[in-house]
């Protein structure tokens, strides 16, 4: 009879597991397979994103930094370019990110819940446009691969950081 109420406890259990509903989600890697390996993801206990910082030559993605919260995370990719900065508003998300790639990641946009779009770089490559999985989500963090440019992004979805 234990057995039996065993057996009942660990498949109702792992039912409930598998009913609860996934929030979290993943696009990429756009880009090549050069540089070096980063991520973002421990940036995110930080906060929610609040702006970007997006470095851009006349025909790559330099380097990228982002501001979680109120901490900006370690700058990755190369030093030539343009640095642009754009700040989200408060309780402003990135809900889709769009680009272009050959080798090298030559262009993005973040598109934002409150219809913004803020467009870096120039318009050759292959095309690319990640949006979450899941309803209600948004970017939470980036990963990819950096050296003297960004050489690939990937894109992290989860629910808004209470």
């Amino acid at each position: 009879m234990l057995t039996i109420a065993i057996l009942a406890l660990l498949c109702a259990s792992a039912s409930a597991n598998a009913i609860q509903a996934r929030s979290s989600s993943y696009n990429g890697e756009y880009g090549g397979g050069g540089g070096q390996r980063f991520s973002h993801s421990g940036n995110q206990l930080d906060g929610p994103i609040t702006a970007l910082r997006v470095r851009v030559s006349r025909y790559y993605i330099v380097g990228l930094q982002v501001r979680y919260g109120k901490v900006w995370s370690d700058y990755v990719g190369g030093k030539s370019g343009d640095l642009e900065e754009i700040f989200l508003h408060p309780g402003e998300s990135v809900i889709q990110v769009s680009g272009k790639y050959k080798n090298y990641l030559r262009k993005l946009v973040f598109v934002t819940d409150k219809g913004r779009y803020l467009p870096f770089g120039k318009d050759t490559g292959t095309s690319f446009n990640a949006v979450p999985l899941h309803p209600n989500t948004v970017l939470r963090f980036i990963s990819g691969r950096a050296g003297s440019v960004i050489d690939a992004i990937g894109l992290h979805w989860d629910v808004y950081p209470c």
